[in-house]
């Protein structure tokens, strides 16, 4: 492998890196980031970084996060926050572990079958419509998971046993479902390798997600459960398990949403993957999702395919050994096929997902409104206690106290309130909602201190405040 070979996987990754920075500092930067989710995960950096819990007022007063997902590998983040404490710093560490998982996958698609296969699985992996839905919606801690399963997956591939448990293993500590995903990573090792490593490693993840799932994040949770047990309509009784399991092989396909996430899945490998069985360990992630009855789980939006990728490019590069083993003619024509497919498949999906918005002359422009935001954001000092609209929510995140204006049993008691008064979100109220919210707010006490193009900021005074932290305080219209 020359020098420039050797370097090329991380040619890649810093590409990569700079994309997925440039596209979701930019969509902070105008305003399109949200309180739910990237506003809560700082809120439990900042925790972190400041020798707290993990606490998140967004959630409710006094929230544990890890009694709503065990996910104590955010407090890896807490000293770069400690430094640079910005949303900033969450979003681009969420760029620099997605672009990681790059260079293993590349790596290995080089050593087997040179530059373009290395190219193709590459770039396929770093534009993939799973990936670029992630950096297109703000934070996700699920960004851990994605470099530690395209090393596991790559060592899986090169039967390196050790390797790929010992990649798998840190799962445990991203998020509670990954335990099923680390125990199917068990069972493949014990099945084509090392029976006792393997069975071990199962085990483990087994016995970690029932851990999480039925002491750990009870143990924080308000109301000692695992509140996302509901979304699995009726599977937590032994009648709703039975009923379950009649339906699975159309709760498996059905709606129709299910299907086209399927395709879009495996079409950027040219459905290939399918010939590895390193494709097995997507099941545990797409059973708990197809199965849910909250539908956002069964499409391609949000962050919720993110580990699918590294799974899905390692059984195709995985596939790419078994279609082409002696490098015969007719092999290396059947590779070629299979890579040009791939990598059709790749430039067809990058103009449905967030990645295209990089060429759209509007990312780079900022609206008028960012600057009339900020300028009334200024009148709120340092450590104050906000109710704020999603989208301004984590603008203040990283300096205050804030929760979500008008969230469901959530108490109102901040003693700021700014809204984005001229183009609600609709989330977590209507427009009209909202609207009513505020005129009770006024009735409550609370009074019009700043207004700047729909962004209004109002205050009420308790006992020692003092109203403006810039000595701006003023209602311009």
């Amino acid at each position: 492998m020359l020098p420039a070979d050797r370097a090329l996987p991380w040619a890649l990754a810093a590409v990569f890196f700079a994309l997925y920075t440039a596209l979701s500092v930019r969509l902070h930067q105008r305003l399109l980031t949200t309180g739910y989710d990237l506003g809560i995960f700082e809120q439990a950096v900042r925790s972190y970084a400041h020798g707290r819990a993990p606490v998140s007022a967004l959630k409710g007063p006094g929230f544990h996060l890890l009694g709503d997902h065990f996910s104590p590998v955010l407090a890896s983040l807490a000293p770069v926050y400690r430094v640079f404490p910005s949303p900033i710093t969450l979003l681009v560490a969420q760029a620099a572990l997605l672009a990681v998982a790059v260079v293993p996958l590349s790596r290995w698609a080089y050593q087997a079958h040179g530059r373009t296969a290395a190219l193709v699985t590459g770039i396929g992996y770093g534009a993939s419509w799973g990936i670029a839905s992630t950096v297109g919606f703000d934070f996700h801690e699920i960004c851990f998971a994605v470099p530690l399963l395209a090393f596991s997956v790559t060592a899986l591939g090169n039967e390196r046993w050790r390797a790929a448990a010992g990649w798998a293993l840190p799962l445990l500590l991203v998020k509670e479902d990954l335990g099923l995903t680390v125990m199917v990573i068990g069972a493949y090792i014990a099945w084509q390798g090392s029976r006792r490593l393997g069975l071990a490693t199962a085990l483990a993840g087994l016995a970690g997600t029932l851990l999480e799932v039925l002491v750990i994040i009870p143990a924080f949770n308000p109301d000692h459960s695992y509140s996302h047990a509901g979304s699995f309509g009726g599977i937590e009784s032994p009648g709703g398990i039975l009923l379950g399991l009649l339906h699975l092989p159309m709760d498996l396909i059905t709606p129709q949403t299910k299907v086209i996430t399927l395709v879009l899945l495996l079409a950027p490998t040219a459905f290939m993957a399918l010939r590895s069985p390193l494709i097995l360990l997507a099941l545990p992630t797409l059973c708990w999702r197809f199965l849910s009855a909250y539908p956002p789980y069964w499409g391609t939006s949000y962050h919720y395919s993110a580990i699918l990728m590294p799974v899905v490019f390692g059984a195709f590069v995985h596939s790419l050994n078994r279609w082409a083993p002696d490098g015969s003619t007719q092999d290396r024509r059947t590779l070629r096929t299979g890579l040009a497919i791939s990598s059709a498949m790749t430039v067809l999906l990058i103009a449905g997902f967030p990645l295209s918005a990089l060429a759209d002359p509007v990312t780079w422009q900022t609206p008028p409104r960012v600057a009339a935001a900020h300028r009334v954001m200024d009148n709120i000092p340092d450590d104050a206690t906000v109710a704020a609209s999603n989208r301004l929510v984590p603008q203040l995140t990283h300096r205050c106290t804030v929760t979500l204006f008008g969230f469901p049993n959530i108490p109102l008691t901040a003693d700021w309130i700014i809204v984005d008064a001229k183009y609600p979100m609709g989330f977590p109220m209507s427009a009209q909602a909202q609207s009513d919210a505020l005129d009770q707010a006024r009735l409550d006490g609370y009074r019009a201190v700043a207004q700047d193009d729909g962004f209004l900021l109002l205050h009420r005074s308790t006992p020692g405040a003092q109203a403006g932290g810039s000595g701006r305080s003023s209602v311009s219209r």
